[in-house]
């Protein structure tokens, strides 16, 4: 995996872009198409203001149902007892591995929710946190199938989350001002 070409542009992006916009731009795509993924997404957040949009979204074909909201908006403030993931990230906990959502036990997930809202069958809920502070949420995500996620692919989305989380407060930061 060291010397895959994706890891060596994602490097690029997170130290060679000067606009966050840009980096986080590429990372999602690069991240999409190394994991072999369908959808990845990345949703930025206000953790004072508690808003939050969808600036960027790959997803490996057009018959994929993007997710990209370019407006900022309320979070529900039901949206933590709905979706225990959400929570989680809330309380800065570590990423989250779903290998299927149709067997994930329920203080994980939200079976119900995931269907209405994502329709994925596995999921990489990756939190991106400064000081007990939920910034943003990366999501790659596999629709048909249940997906194991190597320990590549999880060294992967934990050096993805130490490098995009400051481009992703700063991009939030300039957003937001």
């Amino acid at each position: 995996m060291k010397g895959h070409p994706a890891i060596a542009k994602l490097e690029q992006a997170w130290t060679t872009i000067d606009s966050p916009e840009a980096a986080l731009k590429v990372s999602v795509s690069l991240l999409g198409s190394l994991l072999q993924c369908d959808r990845c997404f990345l949703y930025v957040r206000s953790p004072t203001l508690k808003i939050g949009k969808v600036p960027f979204c790959w997803c490996r074909t057009p018959d994929i149902a993007e997710i990209k909201d370019a407006d900022w908006k309320v979070e529900p403030s039901s949206l933590p007892e709905e979706d225990p993931m959400f929570l989680a990230a809330l309380r800065a906990e570590p990423s989250i591995f779903v290998e299927d959502v149709e067997t994930a036990q329920p203080d994980t997930l939200n079976r119900q929710f995931e269907r209405e809202n994502f329709g994925h069958r596995a999921l990489v809920h990756a939190h991106l946190c400064s000081h007990d502070q939920l910034w943003a949420i990366l999501q790659p995500c596999v629709f048909d199938q249940p997906r194991l996620w190597s320990e590549n692919d999880r060294a992967l989305i934990h050096q993805a989350v130490r490098h995009m989380s400051p481009l992703a407060i700063h991009y939030v930061t300039r957003e937001i001002n």
